[in-house]
């Protein structure tokens, strides 16, 4: 953000975000804290709850009631909910949209995060949460165990239903994002088996304002602000050539 752009009568002040699926409010809070701090914006990082998607909605609704224009921004799944947010209920009190990691557009049919997040509700109602973190924690590198065993018990037993929830949500199209008039920020990393590049880049390409930074999984997975960061500049590069 240029260095005068903080004192704009347009300028956001809270940035909503929203976690992935499996993830939690502490984890948005680190991956756009700092750069929602850099530019001077309000953090309001979401915490799951059983009704998944509707609670979204509801609380980015209930926010911008309060706050007026709001930035957006989310990771996965939580970047799809924004960005349908911001073609739908917040059209008109959407000052942009921060999508990390995007996972899939439209159903979720063929998507493998959404395979993951259904295999995993299967583990938790066959075998308990102690035995599916450590399955997990068997074929993932050190910081993705540490990061999702520490998510997952901090919203089990809720998180069975959360990633059932999730695994059938369907996310905007390439044709309805074509429809997003506010600038959109993207950030993807080409090797995330779970979040393919290919889904960011249709995404930037359908937006009539949106730029798209790439990452590595393991530099964000072990660095988490970049996702954040890269958000920022990518959203900002936007904001300031439709504002000029």
């Amino acid at each position: 953000m240029p260095a005068d752009d903080r004192n704009s009568p347009d300028r956001p002040e809270v940035l909503v975000a929203l976690p992935g699926t499996g993830s939690d409010a502490d984890f948005v809070r680190r991956a756009f804290g700092p750069a929602a701090a850099d530019l001077g914006i309000e953090l309001i990082g979401l915490q799951p709850t059983d009704d998944l998607i509707d609670g979204y909605r509801r609380r980015l609704t209930d926010i911008a009631d309060q706050r007026g224009s709001i930035l957006v921004g989310g990771v996965s799944i939580g970047a799809a909910v924004t960005v349908e947010w911001a073609l739908g209920a917040g059209a008109g009190r959407c000052a942009g949209v921060w999508a990390a990691l995007p996972a899939w557009s439209g159903p979720a049919t063929t998507a493998v995060a959404a395979a993951s997040a259904r295999a995993t509700a299967q583990a938790l109602r066959a075998d308990g949460l102690d035995a599916t973190v450590a399955a997990m924690a068997q074929g993932s590198p050190t910081w993705l165990a540490d990061e999702l065993g520490r998510s997952w018990r901090a919203l089990h037993p809720g998180l069975v239903v959360q990633l059932e929830q999730a695994a059938a949500y369907r996310a905007p199209t390439v044709a309805e994002i074509a429809g997003l008039t506010v600038p959109l920020g993207i950030v993807a990393a080409a090797d995330d088996p779970l979040h393919p590049i290919d889904v960011a880049r249709a995404w930037a390409d359908a937006a009539a304002h949106a730029s798209l930074a790439e990452v590595t999984l393991t530099a964000w997975g072990e660095q988490p602000e970049l996702l954040g960061r890269a958000c920022a500049r990518a959203w900002q590069s936007v904001r300031t050539t439709t504002a000029g």
